[in-house]
C-alpha cells in the first residue's frame, strides 16, 4: 500500500512541480533534471509515470492546472449576481496572483502555447481543450444573463481573449494596469446590455 501511495505522490510532485516550472519559464526552459531536483520524487519513477517524457508530463501539468484555474473562474463567476461584479473579481484575483508571483507567473497555459504549441500535437491539443473549458464555464455565466448561445460565445471569446492579452502586457510591462483596463471596461460592457 506505501508503494501505491508514494507512487502516487510521486506522479503528482512531477505534475505540480512541472506546471510552476512551465508557467514561469516556459517549456524549452523547463528540464527533466530540475523537474526532478525540484519536485524531490526519485528520477526512476519519471519514466515510469511519464514513458513518453517531457511532452507527456507537460500534457498533464497543463490538464491539471487549466482544471484547477476552470474550477477557481467557476467559483469566482459564481460568487456575484451582478456580472460585471463577477468578472472584476476575477481579473483582481489575477492580478494578485500576478503581482505576489513578482509578475513571473502568467497564465499557465499561454506561456506553454505560446512557445511549444506549433511543434507539439499533444500541446496544442491540451491548450486548446484547456481553453475550450474555461469559455463553457464563461459561456454558461453569459447566458445565464440572458445571452443566446452565439451571443455568450461570442462575449466569451472577447472576456477571455481580453484577459489573456491583459496577462501578457502586465507581465511584459511588470504593471497591473492592463488588467484594471480589462476589469473597467468588461464590467462597463456588462452594464450597458
Amino acid at each position: 500500500m506505501s508503494d501505491v501511495r508514494t507512487q502516487g505522490s510521486s506522479r503528482d510532485a512531477f505534475i505540480e512541480t512541472t506546471g510552476q516550472l512551465l508557467r514561469r519559464q516556459g517549456y524549452a526552459g523547463t528540464g527533466l533534471n530540475e523537474i526532478v531536483a525540484r519536485s524531490g520524487a526519485p528520477k526512476g519513477s519519471l519514466y515510469f509515470h511519464f514513458p513518453g517524457g517531457k511532452e507527456q508530463l507537460a500534457v498533464a501539468a497543463m490538464q491539471r492546472t487549466g482544471e484547477q484555474l476552470r474550477a477557481a473562474i467557476a467559483g469566482i463567476l459564481g460568487s456575484s449576481e451582478d456580472l460585471g461584479e463577477a468578472l472584476a473579481r476575477l481579473i483582481d484575483a489575477l492580478a494578485e496572483g500576478l503581482e505576489r508571483s513578482d509578475y513571473r507567473d502568467g497564465c499557465p497555459i499561454a506561456t506553454i502555447t505560446l512557445e511549444a504549441a506549433g511543434d507539439s500535437e499533444p500541446v496544442r491539443t491540451a491548450a486548446a481543450m484547456t481553453f475550450a473549458s474555461w469559455l463553457d464555464v464563461l459561456q454558461k455565466r453569459l447566458r445565464s444573463t440572458g445571452l443566446s448561445p452565439s451571443e455568450a460565445t461570442q462575449r466569451a471569446l472577447l472576456v477571455l481573449s481580453s484577459i489573456e492579452g491583459a496577462l501578457i502586457l502586465a507581465r511584459a510591462s511588470r504593471d497591473r494596469a492592463p488588467l484594471v483596463a480589462v476589469r473597467e471596461e468588461l464590467r462597463a460592457l456588462c452594464e450597458s446590455r
